[in-house]
């Protein structure tokens, strides 16, 4: 009967462990993929178990482990029969301890040496798997002649020679193998699976989010720690899913290598979930690192594949990642002209994951993108997938992954230098056709997400023009497109009733006027556009400069609200035909599953404010921010006193409804003056023209104010949001088997659009 039989509650009394017989017939050979043991096991049946019969399911658990080691089909149907109970386990608080209890003897044949019996389940479950994924003719090739017993050799072999792919630190690219690519990916998912624990647990900013399966598996206690960050580093980056570059090809023969790319890249991920922002760096045992590690910087943490990660620093390994991680999020965007010609990869939110953490973890890392226009090969992809989910309910995460990361990118000074690149590459968008930079692109797109993304993004809208302000000062000439699309996002928001309908709108106003600003002072002369697009809609600047700060003009403007069309309409934007080819961003089918994520920090929690010195060095204006800003020019002070007033000022009504009062407005009003504009007293449109030709601008600009950057800095906040949407991901990707579905997870909800 094998495995048909089910789990062990048909015995309500405790079934002996050294009863071999009984136990032997759930890995017979019936079983022979891991859809099987999850059409075998349903999910009432290992409940039923783990209530009334707990010491079965206890045993189960050790003699899975005490079974890994031998036959190969026994390995593997013990593999896939703990991936499809574990999450029973994590689901019950009473058992959470029980893979970290040592109970002497708890249904284990006494066979054992006793220093192995006192490690906890846990333990040795995840020492076994990281030896099975370096076992000679199992996950790896044996490069003896002679088949030695295996059980011995994994003990002794040295595992950075059996590294599964060329890449960071090694430069030996073995053959491929189908069977070995299998087992891998096997038990990958087992690993993913004893991991996702963390997906039981709800989400606590406080709990310092160290997990601690992951935890003990990127400890000195695992030996493989090293070739296995290496093999899942190179398995991703060195993956060309277009392969031979044959049309059709992932029709003819299916691609057996994508599925173990996915799992390495989401076990990669988890490993790296790491709180940069609270953790403490204590030192490691400096015996394993390899030449590709850098050495000299001080002891990185405790979870060795952060620490690894962090030293990389040779500029070919920095190549080999930026390339490959390029190369797959461009993938999607490919266009061939014979349709669906050439193989999509689906797991572009892990990519972008991945490539946060490199960044976030390694500045090295960070800088070397920055220094070439490759940069580029990453900002392409993101703006698509950006544009493209704009509407889509399911896919916010993605929207703020993607916003993140340019963020982050928008930081640095080189990030604005490199936008100045034509852009040529044609990728069909749905955005107005423009010829122009990637600055332009970067800046359509945003506007194009302002106006037509959905409701839930405005959160995000304080990011994007953060990142506008941060390139600003290097843009060297904008297009006419994109001029106008940024006076039309002023126009937009800096309407009264916009302005006066929440505490922080009007911030979006003076990122946008602090943007003019930028490029007036440090980018006059290529920027005709767009002073030419300032001077016509001067009137805009005129009002914003005359608000009304008396209640009745307020209580006006907010009634004009209920009257007004949707807030950002597009009207005044004068919206081109889109690019030939595009398809509209779509909303997301009725019925799509997405799970829920935690709130993002806001502005001021995300970013530190820095100035850039004449040298270009940067110095944080954190704690004394308002003191060395307020005798430069005051448009621009630092609002945040402002902000905090305004708080103060500002009226909460009894039904918990925000409502600006005049003291409010004056306060932010006064901080801030509009631009001073070239060209004041122009009126006629030709005059005009002939100013911004021939017209110099001496006497009319103040002195350069310093730039001002906003850098991302990590915090709490956003390492819990990378947390929740990381295993979202991760529980909505895997459904063949369904590993989680329909447990009682409790770190996000799942939820249908």
């Amino acid at each position: 009967e094998g495995e048909a039989d089910s789990l062990p509650n048909r015995e309500p009394d405790p079934v002996e462990a050294t009863d071999d017989a009984f136990w032997d017939q759930f890995w017979a050979d019936t079983a022979t993929s891991v859809q099987d043991v999850f059409a075998l096991v349903p999910a009432a049946e290992i409940r039923a178990v783990r209530e009334e019969s707990p010491s079965n399911l206890a045993t189960l658990c050790y003699k899975v482990k005490a079974g890994a080691g031998s036959r190969e089909r026994l390995v593997l149907n013990c593999s896939r029969l703990l991936t499809r109970v574990l999450p029973y386990i994590f689901e019950d608080p009473d058992w959470r301890g029980f893979f970290w209890s040592t109970v002497p003897g708890a249904g284990r044949a006494g066979g054992e040496e006793e220093d192995e019996n006192a490690r906890p389940l846990a333990e040795s479950l995840l020492l076994a798997i990281a030896d099975l994924l370096f076992c000679p003719d199992f996950t790896v090739q044996s490069h003896r002649r002679s088949t030695v017993d295996s059980a011995e050799d994994v003990h002794s072999l040295d595992s950075c020679e059996y590294i599964w792919e060329a890449g960071v630190g090694f430069a030996h690219s073995p053959q491929p193998n189908y069977i070995h690519d299998v087992n891998r990916m096997e038990l990958l998912k087992l690993l993913l699976t004893c991991f996702s624990e963390a997906m039981y647990l709800p989400p606590a900013p406080d709990s310092g989010g160290t997990n601690p399966w992951v935890q003990f598996f990127c400890s000195t206690e695992n030996r493989h720690a090293l070739p296995l960050f290496t093999s899942l580093l190179n398995t991703v980056c060195a993956y060309d899913p277009v392969g031979y570059g044959i049309p059709y090809n992932h029709l003819l023969f299916s691609d057996y290598r994508e599925p173990l790319v996915e799992e390495a890249a989401q076990v990669l991920i988890v490993t790296l979930d790491h709180d940069s922002a609270t953790s403490t760096s204590p030192t490691v045992d400096g015996t394993t690192t390899g030449t590709a590690m850098d050495d000299t910087d001080p002891p990185g943490p405790e979870n060795l594949f952060v620490n690894y990660l962090s030293r990389i620093h040779r500029e070919e390994d920095f190549q080999f990642i930026l390339k490959g991680i390029a190369r797959l999020l461009s993938n999607p965007l490919l266009q061939t002209y014979l349709p669906n010609s050439t193989k999509k990869i689906q797991f572009h939110q892990e990519l972008l994951v991945l490539f946060w953490k490199l960044c976030d973890f390694n500045k090295k890392f960070l800088f070397f993108v920055l220094k070439s226009s490759d940069v580029l090969d990453i900002l392409v992809p993101i703006l698509y997938f950006l544009n493209d989910a704009r509407a889509d309910h399911s896919r916010v995460g993605l929207m703020h992954i993607g916003v993140f990361i340019l963020l982050l990118l928008s930081g640095e000074r080189n990030f604005g230098v490199r936008l100045n690149k034509p852009y040529s590459v044609r990728v069909p968008m749905d955005i107005p056709v423009f010829t122009g930079t990637h600055a332009d692109l970067l800046i359509v797109v945003f506007h194009k997400i302002i106006t037509s993304g959905h409701q839930r993004l405005q959160p995000l809208f304080d990011c994007l023009l953060t990142i506008v302000v941060n390139v600003s000062p290097y843009l060297k000439s904008l297009s006419m497109v994109a001029a106008n699309k940024l006076l039309h996002l002023l126009e937009a928001f800096s309407t009264t009733w916009f302005l006066f309908s929440a505490a922080q709108n009007h911030h979006l106003v003076f990122f946008l006027l602090e943007a003019f600003n930028n490029i007036i002072q440090y980018q006059f002369d290529g920027n005709s556009n767009l002073v030419y697009a300032i001077i016509r809609k001067r009137s805009v600047f005129h009002q914003l400069a005359n608000l009304p700060t008396d209640p009745p003009a307020i209580h006006k403007a907010l009634q004009r609200r209920r009257r007004a069309p949707e807030p950002l309409s597009r009207t005044g934007s004068q919206e081109g035909a889109s690019m030939e080819g595009s398809r509209p961003a779509a909303p997301a089918e009725p019925g799509t599953l997405k799970t829920s994520l935690v709130a993002t920090p806001g502005i001021d929690k995300l970013t530190e404010k820095s100035q850039v010195s004449e040298d270009g060095t940067l110095r944080s204006l954190e704690p004394t921010s308002q003191q060395s800003l307020s005798d430069g020019s005051p448009a621009m002070e630092e609002p945040d006193q402002a902000w905090r007033e305004q708080r103060r000022l500002s009226s909460a009504s009894a039904s918990g409804q925000w409502s600006p009062t005049s003291e409010w407005v004056r306060v932010w009003a006064d901080a801030h003056g509009t631009p001073p504009l070239p060209g004041r007293g122009l009126t006629d449109e030709s005059e005009i023209l002939r100013f911004l030709q021939h017209g110099t601008l001496v006497g009319l600009l103040p002195v350069p104010h310093p730039i001002l950057i906003r850098k991302y800095q990590a915090n709490s906040g956003t390492a819990m949001w990378f947390r929740t949407y990381m295993w979202g991901v991760i529980y909505l990707r895997n459904v063949d088997p369904p590993v989680w579905y329909d447990t009682d997870v409790k770190l996000f909800e799942i939820q249908r659009v």
